[in-house]
């Protein structure tokens, strides 16, 4: 009987002194329980979460090539006598819609672990008291009808509803989930820009480089624009100048734009070369460097200002048994592999050729090479 006591007291202080899998994974915040869940004992199968917009909480993302093709819009009743459901080419506009708000500009409400349909929080009816929520008949129009207006300047109801009345089947199902599909992008190797106003000089944009060398994604560029941009129906759109400032702000993300001088560096009289990190940074990316990419160097893809040229700065821990000189294109004969870095790389200074003085007056480097080069 006392064995059996141990044992239930042992379960039970475990039990109390394990944090459970709730509190383990549930984000801390300061605010109190309430303001989120409307029940005193929230539980997975019902969180009873408040039904609120809330600023910095937990959103899903999904990307695109996982979300779903096409949505079907029947939630509005009142209209069903009037309409065939409007079949929502989903995943055409998810696959852009980075560029132009992300997900969040329609899904604004995302409770942790799933996103939410619009009839959550917009209600079908318009016996509504709260009139700063839009309904969900005025939620859906809002959201398409704006940017469907810019890009064609004639929306009707027929542009996204079909009669009943009609007899007609415009939203195949089946046809809309094989074609409506953002057609790949074509990445421009470069840009020109004419700048007459500034000693009639232009700027060269290495297009390529900027997404395949730097890392950036579309929208570190290409961010709170919408369709009518590239699709413009009616030629409509019009483009009116840019003043300085605004010119400057695609590229101030990752250029000091502000300071005056090196100007040169942009604007030049003829058209730049790519990149060569010799030839703009002075250090030279040998073998093993130049299979890198930029950020393992540079931490921040949007900072790449120079860095300390010394192996120490980043190599901190490497010494001579560490440290695996084949890397270098060079292996160490059993002579040489016992000694110290500092006894070839004066001063530690790896960016200059080894010396051989310390020990030889008869030898020079590379004449007389402390191994064999790897093949």
């Amino acid at each position: 009987m006392k064995i059996l006591i141990k044992i239930f007291l042992s379960v039970t202080l475990i039990i109390l002194i394990t944090p459970s899998a709730y509190t383990q994974n549930h984000v801390r915040t300061e605010l109190d329980c309430s303001s989120c869940h409307e029940c005193e004992t929230p539980t997975k199968s019902n969180p009873c979460l408040v039904i609120c917009p809330r600023k910095e909480m937990m959103t899903v993302h999904i990307p695109a090539d996982m979300s779903p093709k096409i949505i079907k819009m029947n939630r509005l009743e009142v209209q069903q006598d009037l309409y065939e459901p409007v079949i929502f080419s989903h995943r055409l506009h998810a696959e852009m819609s980075e560029m132009s708000g992300g997900c969040q500009m329609c899904h604004h409400y995302n409770p942790p672990g799933k996103v939410v349909p619009c009839i959550n929080c917009h209600e079908a009816n318009r016996n509504r008291t709260d009139i700063s929520k839009p309904d969900l008949k005025g939620a859906y129009h809002r959201q398409c009808i704006d940017c469907h207006n810019e890009w064609s300047n004639n929306v009707t109801c027929e542009s996204c509803h079909e009669l009943n009345a009609s007899g007609k089947t415009a939203f195949n199902e089946k046809d809309l989930e094989k074609e409506n599909v953002h057609p790949k992008l074509t990445v421009p190797t470069k840009l020109i820009y004419k700048t007459p106003k500034q000693k009639e000089t232009i700027v060269t944009f290495l297009h390529n480089e900027h997404n395949e060398l730097f890392g950036l994604d579309c929208n570190s560029c290409h961010r709170e624009e919408s369709c009518v941009k590239c699709h413009d129906k009616n030629n409509s759109t019009v483009t009116k100048e840019l003043s300085l400032k605004e010119k400057h702000n695609k590229c101030t993300a990752c250029h000091n734009t502000e300071i005056k001088s090196g100007c040169e560096s942009c604007h030049s009289k003829k058209e730049l070369e790519p990149f060569n990190h010799l030839k703009q940074t002075g250090f030279n990316l040998k073998s093993y460097h130049s299979k890198l990419e930029c950020i393992q160097c540079h931490k921040t893809k949007t900072d790449f200002t120079s860095l300390n040229s010394s192996c120490s700065s980043c190599h901190s821990g490497w010494d001579s048994k560490s440290f695996d000189h084949k890397v270098t294109g060079l292996i160490l004969d059993e002579v040489h592999s016992e000694f110290e870095c500092s006894d070839c790389h004066l001063e530690q200074d790896f960016s200059k050729a080894p010396s051989c003085e310390n020990c030889h007056d008869d030898k020079t480097y590379p004449n007389d090479k402390p191994g064999k080069l790897v093949k």
